[in-house]
């Protein structure tokens, strides 16, 4: 068991006050905040040793590649990737299924073949395969979802066929919490020949991730979410399924040999990265991996769950409250509605007692048509979080009710 409130002692922007309160930080669905440790990692990088990397040969230049390449090597351990080659270093979750989706899937997806996904994805997984669709030909097609919004491996059964190319789906859904059998779902995929990519920006933060274990062939995640630097992340890819798919980005550093009118591209991962790449990212990045791994994502896995049923138990107490998705076999977070008071009004409520939370449709505007709502507030938890914050939400709820119940009475 971890102890939250030493761990949010290496947190300094939870140190302060919001609106005259403690700051309370419920938000980490969308972003998580960083270490001292990786704060001062990138700081040390750009004091001391940046400089482009693969090209100099002095020495700060080599400083910065062996950062760079380290940070391939610890993501890809911390992964258990079958080698760092298969690690690409991205923008984050939404390039790397970008990357898929236009690179892999459009070389593969003919007229009539199918592309499956589930009504829980977040914009970055849905969109992508949208236009992937639209540009081949392919059928967009849904893993229906059930009542209490998990997916069934007899629904997937009846939607994955032979003419199934890809299928791609989120490990933790970032509104319902859910985590989705993608492991089984993997060996069913590939059972008909199809491929498979995971949704990982919510899940890696907060479990022990083995790509070799999943059996997926793709997986996404994102710096920011895992206590790393914005702008950065990743694509674990299988590396015979890289090295067969085209970049989709062109110029410096991808290139192996350019002529007037052709060129050649260096190996995966190099030539999906053209340009000056995200060092100081990269650098953070691995920074992040091993504070994690000195905490061990175990214990974060059950400290994340241990959190959300109490969270789920102490909001299922006030009167009025809407909880979306499944009450066991989540993690990490908790949807809800409040009486007829719009999200956005309890979020800024919830602000003017220093808790943050998120309100709106969190990318996910299907879904939210899905559990008949136009908006939800969310509340999500990490490392750092107590179950004092969780008392603090409800107080903040029930202030909040009593507010806006005389200002509609």
């Amino acid at each position: 068991m971890i102890d939250a409130t030493e761990i949010r002692k290496q947190f300094p922007i939870l140190d302060q006050q919001v609106n005259g309160h403690p700051l309370v930080y419920l938000d980490n669905a969308a972003s998580s905040q960083r270490p001292r440790r990786v704060i001062d990692a990138i700081v040390r990088y750009y004091e001391r040793d940046h400089a482009n990397v693969h090209r100099g040969v002095h020495t700060l230049g080599n400083r910065a590649t062996e950062a760079y390449e380290g940070a391939r090597e610890k993501l890809a351990r911390f992964l258990n990737a079958a080698s760092p080659e298969e690690i690409v270093f991205t923008r984050g979750t939404t390039t790397a299924i970008n990357l898929v989706a236009t690179s892999y899937a459009r070389s593969v997806c003919r007229e009539g073949d199918e592309i499956v996904i589930t009504p829980m994805e977040h914009h970055a997984n849905l969109i992508p395969w949208q236009q992937a669709a639209k540009a081949t030909g392919a059928v967009l097609k849904y893993i229906p979802l059930a009542e209490d919004g998990t997916i069934r491996l007899e629904d997937a059964e009846k939607t994955i066929t032979d003419r199934t190319k890809i299928v791609a789906l989120t490990y933790v859904s970032n509104v319902l919490g859910t985590v989705n059998p993608v492991k089984r779902i993997a060996e069913l995929a590939h059972r008909h020949g199809a491929k498979v990519l995971v949704d990982g920006a919510q899940s890696t933060p907060h479990m022990k991730i083995d790509v070799r274990d999943l059996g997926c062939d793709f997986y996404a995640l994102s710096g920011h979410k895992m206590c790393g630097p914005t702008g950065i992340g990743a694509l674990y890819g299988k590396k015979e399924l890289l090295d067969r798919m085209e970049p989709v980005e062109y110029g410096g550093e991808m290139i192996d040999h350019v002529d007037w009118h052709d060129a050649s591209w260096k190996e995966a991962p190099w030539k999906f990265e053209g340009g000056t790449p995200i060092i100081a990212g990269a650098v953070g990045l691995a920074a992040a991996v091993d504070f994690l791994e000195e905490i061990g994502m175990d214990a974060i896995a059950e400290h994340d769950r241990r959190l959300t049923a109490y969270a789920w138990s102490r909001l299922s107490e006030i009167e009025g409250i809407r909880l979306y998705g499944p009450r066991e076999g989540r993690m990490g977070l908790v949807t809800f509605n409040l009486d007829d008071i719009h999200p956005h009004d309890v979020a800024t409520a919830l602000d003017a007692e220093g808790i943050a939370v998120r309100a709106g449709h969190h990318c996910c505007q299907p879904l939210m048509r899905w559990l008949n709502v136009t908006a939800t507030a969310r509340a999500s938890f990490y490392m750092y979080n107590t179950e004092d914050d969780i008392d603090r939400l409800v107080e903040g709820l029930l202030k909040a009710k009593e507010f806006f119940g005389h200002a509609i009475g």
